[in-house]
């Protein structure tokens, strides 16, 4: 059975974690978590968040652990409820680095501010950025859903330079480039 979290399910969760806090934790959704945040996508079945401050990060994992949740993967915690967590640290999403912190105002857009959690989405160039290094084929699909929703705020030149310039910095370039450039003929077919 595939488990699903929609956009409420996912604020109630978090509710329910900032209960248990006793400090700020800074969370920054991305992937098809940030899409089902913008109301792009009605749920999504991993929950992935970028926690930017290491502090932070270590905090709510032994939190988290306290209550009841276990590490399934490098980065996921879960409980018998059937939704990873994903908690990324730093600015690294899978294996792609960021090239700016998230947190900076203009590289995140503001979601809900609980009493210990803040929550904000990647900003749009980041999000598709970070989709593309991966391009599996929800990925490519999501990219072009965001691209396509948010056209009128999405500059595709700067997108294009800052996805050039964060491939540069990747061990895999060569391999990322092509999924740009697939990207590209999808965005043109459109």
């Amino acid at each position: 059975m595939e488990y699903r979290i929609d956009k409420y399910g996912l604020m109630d969760r978090l509710s329910a974690w900032n209960d248990y806090l006793k400090r700020k934790v800074c969370l920054i959704a991305c992937g098809g978590t940030a899409l089902t945040l913008l109301s792009l996508k009605d749920s999504t079945k991993d929950i992935d968040l970028l926690v930017p401050d290491v502090k932070e990060h270590e905090y709510l994992v032994k939190v988290l652990k306290q209550l009841g949740y276990q590490s399934v993967s490098g980065c996921g915690l879960s409980r018998d409820d059937g939704f990873i967590f994903d908690l990324f640290r730093g600015k690294v999403i899978h294996t792609t680095e960021l090239l700016d912190s998230p947190l900076k105002k203009d590289k995140h857009i503001p979601i809900k501010e609980f009493s210990r959690i803040y929550l904000g989405v990647l900003n749009y160039y980041d999000l598709i950025i970070s989709k593309l290094f991966r391009a599996a084929t929800v990925d490519l699909e999501d990219c072009l859903l965001l691209f396509k929703s948010r056209d009128k705020e999405i500059n595709l030149k700067y997108l294009e330079k800052r996805f050039y310039e964060t491939a540069s910095y990747d061990v895999s370039e060569e391999k990322v480039i092509k999924n740009w450039k697939h990207f590209l003929k999808l965005i043109k077919k459109e």
